[in-house]
């Protein structure tokens, strides 16, 4: 029989029970590995060197290094993380708190964007401005789009019109404004194209014909009877160069003629090569020009100059490496070197480009290895043949991917379904859905059976298998044994935490007889 005093405490025990249902166990250790601390949350991200985020039964928090709550986040998840911005996600919206915690958005917009201390938020058409130099939250009002520029000018559009809400002249109507790569807008209204700043000034007034982009702050431009090379300057825009010649624009390519014949090949701000018989220039590349002459010499012209100087006896020529640059002739292919003479003979369908004085060529649809003195060094077997890096290169056949050494052999036995060199000269491969890693040298570091693997940092890898976690050093020894939720890596706080599930301590109640004595020995 269950007495009053032990329902209480059974109450009590299953309450506890409940409370952490779904909580777990962080372990806090750090980096020799001694345990510091217990923590109790369902999830811990560390977002920054300054931002950790943990949820547990009271909420989703901002922590302190030592994961003590110090900011309420009043959501269900973080949505997105832009420096200095955290992006939380409630039932009812999107919010926005800055990194430091200072609530700048409650959780109730449907869009947020940011850009550096500005903040903006959309609710259907309605948008808002935060500033959190003053703090100050601003209604713009309604838009069918407003948006930030890449340099931060606030761009509106309504009706079919554009406008700029955060200028000096907010309500001022623009027929078109345009973006680009540089950090000054082309506009246009009814007098004509102009260049703004990034205060929503004109730098040039709106009274050319014709106005394009070129590359960064340059822009191509006509008036009346002369062509402009314009540079953007956040005061007054820079007529460059100018002429009564006229001057082409073919997607990068920029040509003078004068008197009809082709003259001149322009860069941004000017001219880049002026040679007189210039038959046709074509763009290969974002910064290489191959320039055919009336002589029919060839040439490979880059912006400091003749890369491959013209010659007579070339079909065409490519950017090279290594001072060697694949060239064409009679439907073969070799390479020239700068002065335009043959250092391989033109005896291959396609070669690539040299690295580490190695480089790839096919006389069919398969690819082999060559050397900088046109000798084959191994044959032509593989679909596809990547850049040497670190004296090994990444190959792909019918039966997967293989590492190669500079001899052409193969350092791996059976292909694997990826691979991919990582910054720390590691290679990931996979194969069959399971990861393993190799070191530069391509020699194995830890086998092919986990579903993940992270290279935290040379020796200290977070893995994943059989759906728990773990972190293994270059020997494959656990310096955390695979037995854990999740393992995250707090560098900056010079820590590791371990999640594991939650296991209460339930102490039993022993029931108490009716006659409110407690046994001997209780």
């Amino acid at each position: 029989m269950v007495t009053s005093q032990l329902r209480t405490l059974l109450s009590f025990a299953f309450f506890l029970i409940a409370l952490n249902l779904h909580s777990q166990t962080w372990e806090v250790y750090d980096l020799q590995g001694k345990l510091k601390s217990l923590a109790i949350y369902d999830r811990i991200e560390v977002l920054s060197e300054t931002v950790i985020i943990g949820k547990n039964e009271q909420g989703l928090s901002m922590l302190s290094p030592d994961l003590t709550p110090l900011v309420s986040l009043q959501g269900e998840e973080v949505f997105q993380y832009l420096t200095p911005w955290i992006l939380v996600k409630g039932p009812n919206g999107i919010g926005a708190f800055h990194e430091y915690g200072l609530q700048a958005f409650p959780l109730e917009y449907d869009e947020i964007t940011t850009y550096y201390n500005f903040l903006l938020g959309r609710k259907g058409n309605e948008y808002w401005l935060y500033d959190k130099g003053n703090g100050k939250t601003t209604s713009l009002g309604t838009w069918d789009d407003c948006k930030f520029s890449k340099y931060g000018i606030l761009i509106g559009q309504k009706e079919g019109n554009y406008f700029l809400p955060g200028s000096k002249d907010p309500e001022r109507r623009y027929q078109l404004i345009e973006e680009n790569e540089g950090a000054y807008l082309l506009a246009k209204e009814s007098t004509g194209f102009g260049i703004l700043n990034f205060e929503g000034d004109y730098v040039m007034q709106p009274i050319l014909s014709q106005l394009e982009h070129t590359r960064g702050n340059y822009f191509y431009g006509y008036d009346e009877n002369q062509y402009l090379l314009i540079k953007g300057d956040h005061i007054r825009s820079d007529v460059s160069y100018n002429s009564y010649h006229k001057i082409t624009k073919e997607g990068d390519l920029l040509l003078e003629y004068i008197h009809g014949k082709l003259r001149r090949v322009m860069e941004e701000d000017g001219i880049l090569l002026d040679a007189v018989g210039m038959e046709s220039v074509n763009v290969v590349g974002k910064n290489h020009y191959i320039i055919t002459f009336r002589d029919k010499s060839i040439g490979l012209l880059g912006k400091k100059g003749w890369e491959v100087q013209p010659t007579i006896g070339l079909d065409w020529v490519k950017p090279g490496t290594e001072g060697l640059f694949p060239a064409g002739k009679s439907d073969k292919t070799g390479y020239v070197n700068a002065s335009g003479q043959w250092i391989i003979e033109p005896q291959f369908s396609e070669v690539g480009g040299f690295s580490e004085n190695i480089s790839s060529f096919r006389n069919s649809s398969s690819w082999g290895l060559i050397g900088v003195d046109g000798m084959i060094i191994s044959e032509a077997k593989w679909d596809e043949i990547k850049d040497f890096s670190g004296g090994i290169a990444v190959a792909k056949s019918n039966s997967g991917y293989f590492l190669l050494d500079k001899s052409g052999q193969t350092l791996n036995q059976e292909g694997f379904s990826q691979v991919c060199r990582l910054k720390d000269g590691y290679f990931l491969v996979e194969k069959e859905g399971k990861k393993g890693l190799l070191d530069k040298s391509g020699n194995e570091i830890l086998p092919l059976e986990f579903e993940n693997i992270q290279v935290e940092k040379p020796d200290f890898f977070i893995v994943i298998k059989e759906g728990l976690a773990g972190a293994l050093n270059e020997k494959g020894d656990a310096l955390f044994p695979i037995a854990y939720q999740e393992i995250v890596a707090d560098w900056t706080g010079n820590q590791i935490l371990a999640k594991d599930l939650y296991k209460p301590v339930i102490i039993q109640a022993e029931e108490v007889p009716q006659s409110g004595k407690r046994k001997k020995g209780a």
